[in-house]
């Protein structure tokens, strides 16, 4: 497969990457942490293709990433109050929410009742997502390997093995996402990152 690199300043940008996720094709693109790829979230053929670009464990879930808050009823079944309440605060930003999963969504995406949602801070892939739709992103990289922070570090990795990369300079990088599960009785954080747990706590209404 010939990798392309794009400049997201080019104006065929969006529209080439709109056109290679509806033949079910990957594109990596710049987040507001790493470079992500991704396919459209309900194209379960082009997100078990993500794995296999990636040497990915196949039990390993991945999350949606989405353009507004809005699409969260997209991929998710039942939105919980809370998780309502968390996007309005912290959305766009590094917090992946944990939410029931729509049963539209591919057993690819995961293979359980739950799906992380997030939708990044950054103009590009917002850019994306609103054209394309809700996304399954991971990092452009190969399994255990660097995150990577520019296109050329994802063309090093992923070179040959997806269609396109949006080349939108170097990313922050740094910590991944903060990420709470929101469907039990109370809010219990699974990861710890940029968003401090003391802070969702408040929003949540719940003592630390």
């Amino acid at each position: 497969m010939n990798t392309v690199i794009l400049s997201v300043q080019d104006p065929l940008a969006l529209p080439r990457a709109l056109e290679i996720l509806q033949f079910g094709g990957l594109v990596a693109f710049p987040t507001d942490t790493v470079y992500g790829v991704g396919a459209l979230a309900f194209n379960g053929a082009a997100v078990e293709s993500i794995y296999a670009a990636k040497g990915r464990p196949v039990e390993k879930a991945i999350p949606v990433l989405i353009g507004d808050a809005d699409d969260l009823a997209k991929v998710s079944a039942e939105v919980p109050e809370i998780a309502l309440k968390l996007a309005a605060r912290f959305w766009p930003g590094p917090l992946t929410m944990v939410v029931p999963k729509h049963p539209g969504l591919p057993e690819a995406v995961s293979a359980t009742p739950t799906v992380g949602v997030r939708i990044p801070d950054h103009p590009v892939a917002r850019a994306l997502l609103r054209l394309a739709g809700p996304m399954a992103v991971t990092s452009a990289n190969l399994s255990d390997q660097p995150s990577p922070c520019t296109a050329q570090d994802v063309f090093a990795q992923l070179g040959g093995r997806i269609a396109l990369i949006l080349d939108g300079g170097k990313t922050p990088g740094g910590v991944p996402s903060t990420v709470v599960d929101c469907v039990g009785a109370e809010l219990q954080v699974l990861r710890a990152g940029p968003i401090p747990r003391s802070e969702i706590l408040a929003v949540a209404g719940q003592k630390p």
